[in-house]
């Protein structure tokens, strides 16, 4: 995913009952990545994609499957979901312990591994797990639902976020989703952002097939 900006397609957002055809549809438009979130009612109120989705999403395609676990106890899971067949997986700050011993567990495995933070979790929380990450989730949202409004002072992290990529020579990539649309891509990819995760805003949209919405959003990259 180096040098390019990355596009993932979220399959929270995609149609169940024609799972697979929606697959073969991505890879067709040249999506990078599928990302899969994992959501347990509690760190978020709502129920995500479970690991049997993820086997049979990683039985019908090639793709990079990139996991976002919203749970409460990710260390229980991680090995779960690397043995299901992700290739970067990234748990979220505010509820875990341990944050750099699970990180290295993750790579130990030859997964990527990132760590997501909610709209108001400070960067700073980054300082000492950096040279840890190949990527950070910054959620542009309120984690749990798809079609919620951009936080607007989420736009602002991604370019702090930046900065300190480049002023300490890191090679971490910076991945946006909540209202990655057609409108807010531009400033996203501006800021800083290297991986986009695409949902209702833009590639799951009814008004456009999924082939003309990925070049919709291909078109708006530099």
């Amino acid at each position: 995913m180096k040098n390019k900006i990355a596009l993932g397609a979220s399959l929270m957002c995609a149609d169940y009952l024609n799972l697979e055809r929606d697959i073969r549809l991505l890879e067709q438009s040249g999506v990078d990545y599928l990302h899969f979130d994992v959501m347990d009612g509690h760190f978020v109120p709502n129920f995500g994609l479970n690991l049997d989705l993820l086997k049979t999403a990683r039985r019908i395609t090639n793709l990079p499957i990139n996991v976002h676990l919203m749970i409460d106890n990710a260390a229980d899971y991680i090995d779960t979901y690397i043995d299901a067949g992700c290739n970067s997986l990234s748990f979220h700050q505010e509820p875990t312990y341990h944050i750099q011993k699970l990180l290295q567990r993750i790579k130990d495995r030859g997964v990527q591994a990132g760590i997501a933070l909610n709209p108001a979790t400070p960067l700073n929380t980054l300082e000492y797990i950096l040279s840890d990450l190949d990527f950070v989730l910054i959620m542009t949202v309120n984690p749990g639902f798809a079609g919620q409004e951009l936080v607007p002072s989420t736009l602002k992290k991604i370019s702090k976020l930046k900065k300190i990529i480049l002023e300490n020579k890191l090679d971490i990539e910076i991945q946006v989703d909540g209202n990655v649309s057609f409108e807010n891509i531009p400033n996203m990819v501006e800021a800083g952002a290297t991986m986009l995760v695409g949902g209702t805003s833009s590639l799951f949209l009814k008004k456009l097939t999924i082939s003309k919405a990925t070049q919709k959003i291909y078109d708006l990259l530099p």
